[in-house]
């Protein structure tokens, strides 16, 4: 496959990165969340609050399953969690783990985007769920890109290892 694979928290930049670089290199963006939501008829939201977290990881598998035997030349962004239910995102491309503090997510993130964002109602339960997943996503990816730069020089880093 021909595809890269976003990784990384909520908020790290996997969705405007994305398609910043998929512009660059002429791919077409996916947004597994976006997917999903697709898929579902319904927000993210929606889903973890009437359905829960756990059949929310379901639809991300069945959404790398269809990803895997459906798209080429693709700059997919994965959801914040989908690298704990996948094994290996060797099936769907070279995955790229964008790497961010917690503190600088925070800064990024305003606090009216919280309600978005079901995992970030409370900061120190984020921070937790940050901390279990950075090993994860470190273990899972081809490479890691420092996210905490400029934007520009993170397309830039991620070009150049590629």
């Amino acid at each position: 496959m021909n595809n890269i694979v976003l990784i990384g928290f909520m908020g790290s930049g996997k969705s405007s990165i994305g398609r910043a670089l998929a512009k660059a290199k002429n791919m077409y963006f996916v947004d597994t969340d976006a997917l999903i939501e697709s898929f579902e008829g319904r927000k993210i939201r929606d889903i973890f609050a009437v359905d829960g977290e756990s059949y929310f990881r379901d639809l991300e598998k069945k959404c790398f399953e269809w990803l895997s035997s459906s798209v080429s030349n693709a700059l997919i962004s994965t959801g914040g969690g989908m690298p704990t239910v996948i094994d290996s995102f060797s099936p769907l491309g070279k995955s790229v783990y964008l790497k961010v503090d917690f503190e600088t997510l925070l800064a990024r993130l305003k606090a009216e985007e919280f309600d978005k964002r079901p995992l970030f109602q409370d900061v120190e339960f984020a921070r937790k769920i940050f901390e279990v997943r950075e090993p994860i996503y470190a273990a899972k990816a081809d490479f890691i890109v420092d996210a905490n730069i400029s934007f520009e020089e993170v397309l830039k880093a991620i070009s150049q290892r590629l």
